[in-house]
């Protein structure tokens, strides 16, 4: 897989998965997170280097010999669109345009089911629309000088930013916002912008309880971002039904 794949929030949970799936489908996957050590780390499993290959972590898989592709990380706070703009120049000096864009970063204030929206702090209402609303817009926005010709960015997103549920707070509120970004740039670009829902994912933004692990729904990004038509992706939101039928 001849590939450039730019990943954010990719240090823990679906990014996580997603970067290491990509890896090892032979693509070059630039891993990005708000912490620099996370991302040192990360970047050294996936390419099978440092403490954590040597204690488990993503070591090269038997069999993959030259097909296995390469990590390569940076330091990027999705609140800062002078950090994104430095991370794409790199990206693309590194391995060219970039094919697949994954505008992964959020963060939640507070525990999944136990922040109302009545009693949210401004504070962590504006933080949380900043990362993960303002953050999808100034990803997508400073990746757009250095995609390559069909190139495809996901947003991931959920059943919360369309459904209310109780203690959700402005976790919710800025998945519907992101999702709408996604739309908007997908209604105006030549790139296709699409929205990936993969269920309920045991994650720290979402908690663990009756949810799927990263890993397994790592292949649904993967068919978003190259084996989906195009036109099944670009300003629509595609998921785990999307996909089993169009691989079973």
């Amino acid at each position: 897989m001849d590939l450039t794949v730019a990943i954010t929030g990719a240090t823990s949970g679906i990014g996580r998965a997603v970067a290491e799936a990509f890896v090892d489908e032979g693509a070059f996957v630039a891993v990005s997170g708000r912490d620099g050590g996370a991302v040192d780390r990360t970047v050294a499993a996936l390419n099978g280097e440092g403490d954590d290959a040597e204690d488990g972590g993503e070591a090269p898989k038997e069999g993959d010999g030259d097909e296995r592709g390469t990590a390569w990380g940076d330091r990027v706070d999705v609140r800062d669109e002078f950090d994104l703009e430095r991370f794409f120049e790199r990206v693309a000096r590194e391995s060219g345009p970039v094919d697949v864009v994954f505008a992964n970063a959020g963060v939640f204030h507070g525990a999944p089911g136990e922040s109302p929206t009545d009693e949210l702090s401004y504070a962590d209402f504006d933080d949380t629309m900043r990362t993960n609303a303002r953050g999808v817009f100034a990803t997508i926005s400073e990746a757009l000088p250095h995609l390559a010709d069909g190139a495809r960015v996901l947003v991931p997103s959920g059943a919360v930013a369309a459904e209310s549920k109780p203690g959700m707070g402005a976790y919710a509120v800025s998945k519907a916002a992101a999702e709408a970004v996604a739309r908007g740039f997908a209604a105006d670009l030549d790139a296709n912008v699409g929205v990936v829902d993969p269920g309920l994912v045991a994650t720290d933004l979402t908690g663990k309880e009756r949810a799927r692990d990263p890993e397994s729904v790592a292949p649904l990004f993967l068919w978003a971002a190259t084996e989906a038509p195009a036109d099944d992706v670009n300003g629509e939101r595609v998921g785990l039904r999307e996909w089993k039928s169009a691989t079973r």
